[in-house]
């Protein structure tokens, strides 16, 4: 149900649904598609073996998944902006959903920053003599203008971004395929045998499978944007499940596929796969690949392509966290001028809200307090995985509370499959990902409690947050006979 400011409700304007299902479908690739998979990929394969990667991304793969698929039942039966947030106030409790929503909101609001901070770096590849700052203010420009003007707007930004994007890795699966089979010159060494050498397919034992699970997770997040934009689709009922349908067989493909042809093109102790770093594409191993392949220009063209994931992540970035600001305003949750929207239903004063804080967090990287900043990116990377945990507990609650009213099933627009297997399974996993991104720092003799603190933070905050929120409104966690299911409006 499409949410509104209803100053005047006869000629009050509304979110508009807009989004198609090419938009959502290349939405939902987009945010699975990053500098994580065309960088980190290769230090992920080097840590943990062939095998231990690929049974990482397909661990994960399965979760996010899961997730998503979780994400589509919830999405396609009530299609609002505020996504997990609002699911999370109706069917958990309402201060969970509050702490949901603004920390989605401010996660999304310092990655922009972030992304503005790499595409510096990308664009110092071609102009080493130009201010960084520079390109950071005209992307930031750019995306502002591109989130300004319509959701249309948004839409298809990020559908040509994401098709570049996935062209990329089709381009890279196909060459790689016909180096290895020998069809095309550059990968003398390739085969399995790269599998067995060393301490592969598993280098570095359960250690190293931890560690490369939070990189790949980390390259997931953004998949549940579909959630955000569900609010503005067409015809969610048919096209949200559409789109959850297909997640899996993109992981599948962009993912599994593309770490198997790294693995038995380069042999995991290659010293160049060890850097993860977006300063230097040329370790990238589609770089290596493309390079090796006898595309001389690869370095440029694997630049360009790592630009346009930046400013894809930043398009989306100031989308979501916009989005989720109006729907915290338009629930009483946030200042109500964030609620107003513009004629062409864009909630602009969210807009302008969110583009100070992504600037105020880039100028404190670029003329401020380092630590700062790298204490705002930790939390950011936290709440990620928190907004996740919340996917997963609002779908369970869900559907056991739907079930418990004696509704039927088979009236939902679209139905998760393995319940209650799925969310479980989603929930436990991310879980473990969540608490184990530094256990590193309690198996010193000393606990590391800065380091500590620098990676967790995330998660007091939110709690902080969230009980406050609870104290001050005395909100209790909703029983399920006590639940409200709104009648549907997809079609």
């Amino acid at each position: 149900m499409a949410l509104q400011h209803t100053k005047n409700q006869q000629v009050a304007p509304t979110l508009r649904r807009e989004l198609k299902a090419r938009h959502l479908t290349m939405i939902a690739i987009g945010g699975s598609i990053g500098t994580g998979l065309f960088v980190a990929s290769g230090a992920t394969v080097s840590q943990a073996g062939p095998g231990g990667a690929l049974l990482s991304y397909l661990l994960i793969g399965i979760m996010v998944y899961f997730l998503m698929t979780s994400l589509g039942e919830l999405a396609a039966f009530m299609p609002v902006s505020g996504s997990f947030s609002t699911y999370g106030a109706k069917y958990v409790e309402e201060g969970f959903g509050f702490a949901l929503g603004w920390n989605y909101w401010y996660n999304w609001a310092v990655t922009i920053a972030v992304d503005l901070v790499a595409s510096q770096l990308v664009m110092n590849y071609w102009f080493p003599n130009t201010p960084g700052w520079m390109w950071s203010a005209l992307f930031l420009g750019v995306i502002f203008m591109l989130n300004y003007i319509s959701v249309r707007g948004f839409g298809e930004a990020e559908y040509w971004f994401s098709l570049i994007k996935v062209v990329t890795v089709i381009v890279f699966i196909v060459i790689g395929v016909m180096m290895i089979v020998g069809i095309m010159q550059g990968a003398p060494n390739a085969g399995w045998h790269n599998w067995t050498i060393g301490d592969a397919p598993f280098a570095g034992g359960f250690a190293s499978m931890i560690g490369v699970a939070m990189i790949v997770g980390f390259s997931f997040q953004g998949t549940e944007l579909i959630g955000v934009a569900a609010g503005e689709s067409e015809n969610p009922g048919k096209n949200i499940p559409r789109a959850v349908r297909q997640v899996f067989w993109r992981i599948l493909l962009f993912y599994i596929l593309a770490i198997l042809v790294i693995s038995l093109i380069i042999p995991y102790t290659d010293p160049s796969l060890l850097r993860n770093d977006v300063k230097d594409i040329g370790v990238s191993p589609f770089t290596l690949v493309f390079r090796n392949a006898g595309l001389l220009s690869a370095a440029a063209v694997m630049n360009a392509v790592i630009l346009t994931a930046v400013l894809s992540a930043g398009n989306s970035g100031m989308y979501a966290s916009t989005r989720m600001l109006f729907t915290l305003a338009c629930e009483g949750k946030a200042p109500r001028i964030f609620a107003k929207l513009s004629k062409g239903g864009v909630p602009r004063n969210a807009l302008y809200a969110t583009t100070v804080v992504a600037a105020l967090c880039f100028l404190s990287s670029m003329f401020g307090n380092q630590t700062v900043y790298l204490w705002l990116l930790n939390t950011s990377g936290m709440t990620g995985f928190i907004a996740w945990l919340g996917i997963a507990i609002s779908h369970y609650r869900f559907r056991r509370g739907y079930v418990s009213q004696g509704r039927d099933l088979a009236a939902l627009p679209y139905l998760s499959g393995l319940f209650p297997l799925g969310p479980i399974f989603a929930f436990v996993l991310c879980l473990i990902i969540t608490l184990g991104q530094n256990y590193q720092a309690f198996l010193q003799d000393k606990i590391d409690w800065y380091g500590v603190m620098a990676t967790y933070i995330g998660l007091p905050l939110f709690l902080v947050i969230w009980l406050g929120y609870k104290l001050i409104k005395g909100s209790k966690v909703i029983k399920y006979q006590d639940m409200e299911f709104p009648e549907s409006d997809v079609k």
